[in-house]
């Protein structure tokens, strides 16, 4: 058996705890998750690096899964708008089942290599393309389909699994294996392997913003302020990364239609919009370097 589906040694009797032996067991549990995460953490660099200069380019983030894997990739392709003003079009998941398999299970999807292919000629992978392939077991008929389609393709290949010497972390471009074992209820791996996957995933993602200039310092300058509590998030961003008071921090972003970076620019350097917009343009979107112009 896989060693994601092998029974546990561990807690054998685990049906007769009390709730706190309970609930202590599965968060010890959930630290193996983290360890195999900081295991596959040279892979995970070596991912961002090799996909880095293809989403310069203009490449995609595309995701394929099955299961609770296929939905941590769609989680993590959704939050990338919010969050880095990514735009939709190039973060897209693609789920074993379709859009309905997010919130109830489409019994053989994942089976059918065909449809993982088929899905992701859909959405006409390229060269320029990344494409993060997920599977607990490393083996599901389904990814091991979108992962042939994305190399014929040319796409960058990534392929996430939790079982040693998988399929998919073999014939990937970058294969990376979260080897978190057995699971404490056996063969539930929405369990520590889907935490690792996304805290892998989270890591990868939040990595590659990084690399593209979507963080200035530590600070989430190029959200997107969508409701009251970004719109807020973004004034205290603004105060501190331009180092104003709020008055200045409001008024700039009603400017910029709150763009954190662009107002950042044009407190720092004590330009107009227009001249803080040029600026981030001609330093690569860098506020950093923006700044450094000055």
């Amino acid at each position: 058996m896989l060693p994601t589906e092998s029974p546990s040694a561990q807690h054998p009797d685990l049906d007769l705890y009390a709730s706190a032996e309970l609930v202590a067991a599965f968060v010890d549990d959930q630290l193996l998750a983290v360890q195999a995460v900081r295991a596959a953490a040279p892979d995970l660099a070596r991912a961002v690096d090799a996909a880095l200069p293809r989403i310069q380019a203009g490449g995609r983030l595309l995701y394929a899964g099955a299961g609770t894997s296929g939905r941590l990739g769609v989680l993590d392709s959704v939050e990338l708008y919010p969050t880095f003003s990514w735009p939709h079009g190039r973060a897209q998941a693609l789920l074993a089942g379709g859009q309905g398999a997010m919130f109830q299970a489409v019994e053989g999807a994942e089976d059918d290599a065909a449809l993982g292919a088929k899905d992701l000629q859909s959405v006409h992978v390229g060269p320029q393309d990344v494409v993060l392939l997920l599977a607990a077991s490393g083996s599901t008929p389904y990814v091991l389909g979108a992962l042939q389609a994305a190399r014929a393709a040319g796409a960058m290949t990534i392929g996430m699994a939790n079982n040693p010497d998988s399929p998919l972390a073999a014939q990937a471009d970058i294969g990376i294996t979260l080897n978190t074992g057995s699971e404490i209820i056996s063969g539930s791996t929405r369990l520590k392997a889907g935490t690792s996957q996304k805290i892998a995933l989270n890591t990868f993602s939040s990595a590659l913003m990084v690399r593209m200039h979507k963080v200035h310092g530590n600070l989430m300058v190029d959200l997107k302020a969508t409701n009251a509590k970004l719109l807020r998030r973004a004034v205290a961003l603004t105060m501190r990364a331009a180092d104003c008071d709020e008055a200045l921090a409001r008024q700039t972003l009603q400017a910029c239609d709150n763009h954190v970076k662009v107002a950042v620019v044009a407190i720092k350097n004590g330009s107009d919009i227009d001249s803080a917009r040029a600026r981030l343009a001609a330093a690569g979107d860098s506020v950093r370097r923006a700044l450094d112009r000055a």
